[in-house]
């Protein structure tokens, strides 16, 4: 007789474990041992079970299953937003750790709003084994008042005491640009901030000023709330200063993009006019006009490693108490960013050419 089509129209909803049991010739404790990967099996029972199953077409409850266990091989991301490149990659590296574990995921975002947050963590109880939280915009007071007690949580981006947490060194970043343009001539310079109560943009922005003040650069700091919107005003009102700086850091690479959209519509030349650089080095960075000289982050691996993280504290595999986790950034040079003193030098070079042929 032949195998019931697979599909979703055919599984047999009536199938359950006993069924299984009975004809795989095992008790009940033995199928579920099998599902549940718990305990020692023989290879051919595993082996049998599983091809009964799959003829009647039986799928454990997940419910059930989480019962008996205790686990669901679930884990909980709070991201503050689903939206970005930036976000997307944290996804990926999330997603694809968790799979290579056997886990799944349940994803939400809280907008960086308290009410949400403490929403997202209540509704996540019993659903997930672990929690991974990305919540740089709220205080860590008022996180720690709202993480769940008895459920491994690791922070991303925000730390709590007592929890695991992910930074990026945003400051040491930012202090490698600063010196990066300085390297070149640069010495005016415009700094676009992003979010005033966000950790990773007052990080980045403590970086850019302590090198700044220990260089002697004069510096000019212009609001921006990480999106490509509030990189183009900021552009806009860089290009209204007198004099203009010659170069200016993003404190992410979307502001970065946004500005240099705004120096295009002016008629300048990036880097001839003016330099820019940027913060995160998303995907998109590299197929810029020109390509864009930012700090590298590795996004994808914040996930992955918070997974780890995670899955190590479950499955005690690994010490993940109250550990803190650094990323280290890299500067990636580009095409953005020119040395001011050559592109002085070649202008009036062109101008006394200009002037010898005129006579």
């Amino acid at each position: 007789m032949p195998r019931p089509k697979r599909g979703l129209a055919a599984i047999a909803p009536n199938v359950t474990i006993r069924d299984v049991a009975a004809k795989a010739g095992v008790s009940v404790a033995t199928v579920s041992r099998v599902f549940n990967r718990k305990g020692p099996i023989r290879e051919d029972t595993i082996r049998r079970v599983r091809d009964v199953a799959e003829e009647l077409q039986y799928v454990p409850h997940a419910g059930a299953r989480s019962l008996s266990t205790r686990s669901t091989r679930t884990i909980g991301v709070v991201l503050p937003d689903l939206h970005g490149e930036f976000f997307s990659e944290v996804i990926r590296g999330i997603d694809v750790a968790a799979r290579q574990n056997g886990y799944h995921l349940l994803l939400s975002g809280s907008h960086s709003d308290r009410e949400e947050m403490r929403a997202v963590v209540h509704a996540v109880r019993g659903l997930v084994d672990g929690l991974i939280v990305m919540s740089p915009d709220l205080e860590p007071s008022a996180l720690l008042a709202d993480l769940p007690t008895g459920i491994d949580v690791v922070m991303l981006n925000s730390r709590v005491d007592g929890r695991p947490s992910i930074t990026i060194d945003n400051s040491g970043g930012a202090r490698e640009v600063v010196r990066h343009l300085r390297s070149l001539g640069h010495e005016r310079m415009a700094f676009i901030a992003g979010p005033p109560h966000n950790a990773d943009a007052e990080q980045r922005r403590r970086g850019f000023r302590a090198e700044t003040r220990a260089s002697g650069i004069a510096c000019t700091e212009f609001p921006g709330d990480f999106t490509e919107t509030s990189g183009h005003a900021a552009g806009q009102a860089i290009l209204a200063q007198d004099p203009r700086p010659t170069a200016v850091f993003a404190a992410n690479d979307s502001m970065a993009l946004g500005a240099l959209s705004a120096f295009r519509e002016a008629g300048l030349r990036v880097p001839e006019d003016i330099a820019i650089v940027g913060f995160d080095d998303i995907p998109i960075a590299r197929f810029l006009t020109p390509p864009l000289t930012t700090v590298r982050v590795e996004i994808a691996e914040l996930g992955r490693r918070a997974v780890s993280h995670v899955v190590n504290a479950l499955e005690k595999s690994g010490d993940a108490a109250k550990k803190r986790d650094v990323i280290r950034t890299t500067l990636i040079v580009r095409e953005s960013c020119g040395s001011p003193r050559a592109h002085g030098r070649g202008a009036q070079n062109e101008q006394r050419k200009n002037l010898g042929r005129s006579k």
